[in-house]
């Protein structure tokens, strides 16, 4: 790791990112990608060290309470996070200003913080996202060797349930030839239910290969699923988007799965949701 000083620390949508880089070694991370002109190795995990000093600052300044969004970029869990304690220290800062979090890991270090998300959501609003790939540990375990396992996720999502804090399933990516079947698709909807998880997000059936995590993605193919990496040039090419050959099939077997269910499937309704704080909620605060 190394240290940096930030100018600040929240986006214009007020999202933020207190690392840079990631130390879970998923082989499809989209945030290796060449576009976000990172100028350090991946694991090489950069540390905004006056990121607390900056948050409340801006905090501090704002008119009124909103959503803070963060691990869209850099998961605010990875292991570094159990030795410096800046995720923890920012919900403590959300906590104090009476601002709401969205939060999204594959962590189950993110349990370590279950009381002070539960105390953020009853003064006003958390919700706890969850990235769910594979219903299988032993496939988890190669295409996300570095972080927990989906039972283990899954475990983690009935506690914030238990603690009445909603939570939200990322479904996502679903890899060609790898996890896209019926089975995993069903699995870990079944999983969903159980956890009474309140929407799930998908962008499609597949996945995203640009420069920077293409080149990552088909070197693991090669260690882990031989002779994989000509199927998907012969099938993709250099392209963006990865559809699953099965895509539609297991867009309409998720979609109608999730109605019968009642959990929200439309990114629309889950993305409002996310960033949106409650006048109501707000009000009993300040009382």
């Amino acid at each position: 790791m190394h240290f940096v000083k930030a100018k600040g620390v929240l986006s214009s949508h007020n999202g933020m990112n207190l690392y840079r880089g990631c130390q879970h070694g998923c082989i499809y991370c989209d945030s290796r990608s060449r576009c976000y002109q990172m100028t350090h190795a991946f694991e090489d995990i950069e540390v905004k060290e006056n990121a607390i000093v900056l948050l409340e600052q801006a905090l501090r300044s704002k008119r009124k309470p909103c959503m803070i969004g963060t691990g869209s970029m850099s998961d605010p869990y990875i292991p570094l996070e159990s030795q410096l304690g800046l995720t923890r220290q920012a919900l403590e800062v959300i906590e104090k200003y009476g601002f709401g979090v969205a939060i999204q890991t594959k962590s189950d270090r993110i349990l370590r913080d279950l009381d002070l998300l539960s105390s953020i959501h009853f003064k006003t609003k958390a919700v706890v996202q969850m990235t769910l790939t594979t219903i299988d540990d032993g496939l988890c375990h190669i295409i996300e060797p570095n972080v927990c396992v989906t039972s283990r996720r899954v475990e983690a999502l009935k506690k914030f349930r238990d603690a009445e804090v909603p939570t939200v399933v990322w479904l996502c990516p679903i890899l060609p030839f790898i996890n896209d079947t019926p089975d995993n698709i069903l699995g870990l909807l079944d999983a969903c239910t159980e956890a009474g998880v309140k929407g799930i997000i998908h962008f499609g059936m597949g996945l995203t290969l640009r420069e920077g995590n293409r080149e990552y993605f088909y070197e693991k193919l090669d260690r882990y699923f031989p002779g994989l990496k000509q199927r998907y040039k012969d099938t993709y090419g250099n392209a963006y988007e990865l559809p699953s050959p099965r895509y539609r099939e297991l867009l309409e077997l998720f979609h109608a799965t999730c109605e019968k269910r009642g959990i929200w499937h439309h990114n629309e309704q889950i993305f409002s949701y996310l960033t949106r704080l409650e006048e109501e909620t707000q009000l009993s605060f300040f009382r």
